[in-house]
């Protein structure tokens, strides 16, 4: 299998501290052509640039999630006191960094009891800095649809939610908006109907693959830590879905993660066309992936 584009995952995580080299190495060979490699929050923006700056096929997003408010050892909380403003604004110049690719992950989550006025308003704030870079966005939505979407109706931010939870009616609107939808392993998991629902409901040009590594390994590895390879897994599934094989999946929505993302070799961005307009990748750079110059 080949074709693998890992639209979400954190190979930031201590999890990946004894073998991240050798599995950066590897990950090429099990056929990952690219991963968007996500921040939560600026203590661990410096690395996620470097992993973007060691490996060609690795992007960089960065933002602070929403969790960092109330995680002690994030630098949210453990150097800036709460002040996500400051930390915000001091993170600034570092999206001036040419493998910066997306805003993320950022968002807003209702599971974990995070200050709800707080987070809304350090959601809005990315998703208006988005805005002004002109940056898709990496977005979490855990339990927040209400107030998520009405967000997303105001900004119109391009980019993706990552491991979609919503219904199959709101993917319909999210998608005529622009959004790309994100699954991972948990799509592979008994009981997911929701998520299948959405899948058979949408156009394939709006679905991307991620792991959100070292989390949410697929069946049948489930428990494990996660990687990129694991996708094949997710592809494997959704094709039964769209009755293609899986390798047509990896195709689909790699070309799919490169419309999304904007990520291209040469970094310009295409003028908006009629048929495509939320393509934000050069055209010269689809047309050379497509031939596997990229790979």
């Amino acid at each position: 299998m080949n074709n693998i584009f890992d639209t979400h995952a954190h190979y930031s995580s201590r999890q990946f501290d004894a073998d991240r080299a050798e599995l950066l190495t590897a990950l090429p060979a099990g056929g990952v052509v690219g991963v968007l490699e996500c921040a939560t929050h600026s203590g661990d923006a410096a690395q996620v640039l470097e992993l973007a700056h060691a490996a060609p096929y690795f992007h960089a997003a960065l933002g602070i999630h929403p969790e960092s408010l109330i995680e002690e050892d994030a630098a949210t909380v453990a150097f800036y006191h709460g002040d996500w403003r400051a930390e915000l604004a001091a993170m600034r110049p570092l999206f001036a960094d040419k493998a910066v690719a997306a805003v993320g992950e950022i968002g807003l989550d209702h599971h974990w009891p995070v200050p709800r006025q707080e987070q809304y308003d350090l959601f809005e704030a990315q998703l208006q800095l988005a805005k002004e870079l002109d940056l898709p966005v990496s977005v979490h939505d855990r339990e927040a649809h209400a107030e998520m979407y009405e967000l997303l109706r105001k900004y119109k931010p391009r980019g993706a939610l990552h491991c979609y939870s919503g219904s199959a009616d709101d993917a319909a609107c999210l998608v005529e908006q622009g959004m790309y939808l994100g699954f991972g392993g948990a799509v592979t998991y008994k009981g997911a109907k929701r998520a299948a629902r959405v899948l058979a409901a949408i156009p394939h040009d709006r679905a991307l693959l991620e792991t959100d590594c070292p989390y949410m390994a697929p069946e049948p590895v489930r428990g494990t830590r996660n990687d990129s390879r694991n996708i094949v897994h997710v592809a494997a599934y959704i094709g039964t879905l769209w009755d293609m094989d899986a390798q047509a999946v990896l195709d689909q929505t790699a070309a799919d993660s490169i419309s999304a993302r904007g990520v291209c070799r040469c970094r310009k961005r295409a003028r908006a066309s009629i048929a495509r307009p939320y393509m934000t990748t050069c055209r010269v750079c689809i047309n050379k992936f497509f031939r596997s110059d990229l790979l």
